[in-house]
Parts: C-alpha cells; sequence; structure tokens
C-alpha cells in the first residue's frame, strides 16, 4: 500500500472511530449524568457548571496539549490528533440534537463504556488521540518510571473526584466502571497503549535512524552488523522496544529516512528492566 492511500485511510478509519466515541457520549454517557475520563471529563463538567458549547470546550482546551504533542511526537501525530479533535468536536454538536439511545444507567455504563473504547481504540491505532492527558501521559512516563496508563489513569481519578460535587457520587462511580470497561476495550482494539512491542531494523540508515528514535521517542537502540545471504552486502540491524501507542511515530521516522529499510514488528510478553529512557538534552553521534 503506498504511503498516500495508507495516510487517506488512516484518516478514514480516524473519522470512525470520532463518530463512534462522539455518539456514544451525547446520546448515551452524557443524557445518563456520566462522563469520560481526561479533556472530555473535565470539558463535560465545565459545560454542566456554565453551560456553552461542549464541543468549543473540548477543543480549546486541547489546543495547549496539540503544541506539547508537536513538540514531542511530531507533526504527523498533530495533524491526526488535531483532525481527530476537530471532527469529534463537532459531532458533538450533531449529536447533541438527538434524542438519548439508552436511559438505563447500567445499560449506559456497559455498552458506553464498550462503544467508547471501540471508537478510542481505532483512533489510537491509526497514531492518533482524542484526548490531551494522553499525551502528558506519554511525557511523563519517559521522565520516571510510570506507564502511559498509569499517569492517565492517576490523572482521571482527580477528574473522577470532581465529578462526585456535580454530579453525586453514584454518577461517578458509574463512570469510573464505564472508564475501567473503556480502558479493556482500546486494549483489545490497538493492543493497548502499554502494549510492548520488539522492533528489528535492518538498513543501510543506521544513525538517522537510531538518533530519531532516541531523540522522539526516548529509546535507546541497539546495534548489530549483519551481512546479505544473497547480496552478501553489509548491512545493520537495530533493536528497541516501543509501545504500541508509539508505532505510528516509528513509520514517520522511516518514511524520513534516506533509504528504504526492512523491519519486523513483535509482541513482547514481558520486559525485565527499564527500556524507558530519559530525552537526552543532546544525541551523541
Amino acid at each position: 500500500m503506498s504511503k498516500k492511500l495508507r495516510l487517506i485511510l488512516s484518516f478514514i478509519i480516524i473519522t470512525i472511530g470520532a463518530v463512534i466515541a462522539a455518539g456514544t457520549l451525547e446520546l448515551v454517557l452524557i443524557p445518563n449524568k456520566m462522563i469520560d475520563g481526561g479533556i472530555n471529563g473535565i470539558s463535560i463538567i465545565l459545560n454542566t457548571l456554565f453551560g456553552g458549547s461542549l464541543g468549543l470546550f473540548v477543543l480549546v482546551l486541547n489546543i495547549p496539549f496539540l503544541i506539547i504533542g508537536y513538540k514531542i511526537l511530531g507533526k504527523k501525530f498533530v495533524l491526526k490528533t488535531g483532525y481527530g479533535m476537530v471532527i469529534f468536536s463537532i459531532l458533538l454538536e450533531v449529536f447533541n440534537k438527538f434524542h438519548p439511545l439508552i436511559d438505563d444507567t447500567l445499560l449506559a455504563t456497559v455498552y458506553g463504556g464498550v462503544a467508547m473504547g471501540v471508537g478510542v481504540g481505532l483512533i489510537i491505532k491509526e497514531g492518533g488521540c482524542l484526548d490531551g492527558t494522553e499525551t502528558i501521559g506519554i511525557l511523563l512516563s519517559r521522565k520516571n518510571s510510570l506507564s502511559v496508563g498509569q499517569v492517565v489513569f492517576i490523572l482521571n481519578i482527580f477528574i473522577y473526584g470532581s465529578a462526585i460535587f456535580v454530579f453525586g457520587a453514584d454518577r461517578a462511580l458509574y463512570s469510573l466502571l464505564t472508564y475501567f470497561i473503556t480502558y479493556k476495550v482500546i486494549d483489545m482494539v490497538s493492543d493497548g497503549l502499554d502494549s510492548a512491542k520488539a522492533v528489528f531494523i535492518i538498513t543501510d540508515d543506521a544513525s538517522f535512524i537510531a538518533d530519531n528514535i532516541l531523540k522522539r521517542l526516548g529509546r535507546t537502540v541497539t546495534a548489530f552488523d549483519g551481512r546479505g545471504y544473497i547480496s552478501k552486502q553489509s548491512k545493520t540491524i537495530l533493536y528497541t522496544v516501543i509501545t504500541r501507542f508509539e508505532v505510528s511515530i516509528l513509520r514517520d521516522i522511516l518514511d524520513e529516512a534516506p533509504n528504504s529499510s526492512f523491519v519486523t514488528i513483535m509482541d513482547v510478553s514481558e520486559i525485565i528492566g527499564n527500556h524507558i529512557k530519559k530525552f537526552p538534552t543532546k544525541v551523541q553521534k
């Protein structure tokens, strides 16, 4: 598949994910006085307290995280994430005019969580996100031993705690249960934010690729000397471990490399030791 066609397909899938997520929020969760996590949850709380446009709250509050994401993860991440957020915000206003699909709290909790997980999972799978807290999670996870999922979970605990004072304790607890269901479904759809992937790269651009992996992903790379069995040409084999969320950024790095590379990506069942490194102040050649 060509790069252009793959990019178009990626945006189509992001659009489908945004439709599912926005519809679930406006037609299932919000009518039952439940919130989503992250910036979406904060936006719902602010919208409930002060009125106005929920879609506008979501878009405006996410702008700072888009700027951070550009500096950390690159322009393609911001392009996909920004597109998803704009479509999501517009669709929130569209679905707001429809009648709720579910008026039973328990059903809304279960099916809302499942549908939200599918929508968000599709977007994450394509290298974007709908919520700025995921960007913060990626940044903070590289500064300490916490994973992306753990950082997002801690932030959401404070958000759901605040929801107690707006919607009541029972609705906040139902919302938290929805969040757990959503997170598990995201795992199934996108292999999870923190699912580890082992990457082998056979390349002639070892320095370019390794430097960019260190600079943009904060990962160290191990290099091996190799030789083509048929061509007899010398090759460099790079090995690193990344998360599922970072696969799309790795693709960007490989696309920017002067020459094409042969890459294999495999699931990792367990990691012993710290494979997440801090960003260097200067990349050493």
